[in-house]
């Protein structure tokens, strides 16, 4: 049985349940569980597979060696990460893929889609490798948009704006515990609690844990 999350997957959009099959097969599709904190592809590696996270989550983050990380995206369930990579092939990764929490993670060796020895389903899926890296583009674009303020302030409301448009309200839930979310937004975390602290007494936000309400 297909899992759910591959089934209504951007990347298999379009495709009938005996191409989705068939592409599946081609691709050499594996399932691997991950353990939170495990890393799942290291920076400086290379890698032919790109994966579909099937349950959990997993962040896109860069260390550098004296131990600083910056998390440039989290990637939850039905998203992707390292589909780029997987069709260069010998391209080193810049950034290292861990699992948020325990996870289970579809691999696919997405390359043989470019293959013109495979069937109909082999147009879809590169169509639909087009909307996702449209949609990455944005993804990263939103980050750089969030870290251009110079405040940490201006930072966070910036972030909290952008997920208010999101969901449509000005209560939510955001994907990042304190020390993600200012690894995401590159700044100290005792100085983004205290700028929350600050926040909350201006009377701009009220917050308890990563729930937000922009006041």
């Amino acid at each position: 049985m297909i899992h759910e999350a591959i089934a209504r997957s951007i990347l298999f959009r379009g495709l009938s349940e005996a191409e989705l099959t068939a592409a599946l097969a081609a691709l050499g599709a594996g399932e691997r569980a991950y353990r939170r904190g495990e890393t799942v592809l290291h920076a400086g590696s290379t890698t032919r597979q790109m994966g579909i996270v099937l349950s959990g989550s997993v962040t896109i983050e860069s260390n550098d060696p004296w131990g600083n990380r910056t998390i440039l995206e989290l990637a939850e369930t039905g998203d992707f990460f390292a589909e780029v990579y997987a069709l260069l092939g010998d391209e080193p990764l810049l950034v290292d893929v861990r699992a948020n929490e325990d996870s289970r993670i579809l691999l696919l060796t997405i390359g043989r889609a470019l293959d013109e020895e495979h069937g109909g389903w082999q147009s879809k899926i590169v169509r639909n490798l087009l909307r996702i890296s449209a949609r990455k583009n944005l993804t990263l674009s939103g980050r750089a948009f969030h870290t251009a303020p110079k405040t940490i302030r201006g930072r966070l409301m910036a972030y909290l704006d952008t997920m208010a448009l999101r969901t449509s309200t000005r209560s939510f839930t955001v994907p990042f515990d304190r020390q993600q979310l200012a690894d995401y937004l590159n700044v100290d975390r005792t100085a983004l609690s205290k700028e929350l602290g600050k926040m909350k007494k201006d009377g701009l936000i009220d917050c308890h844990l990563n729930r937000f309400t922009i006041l």
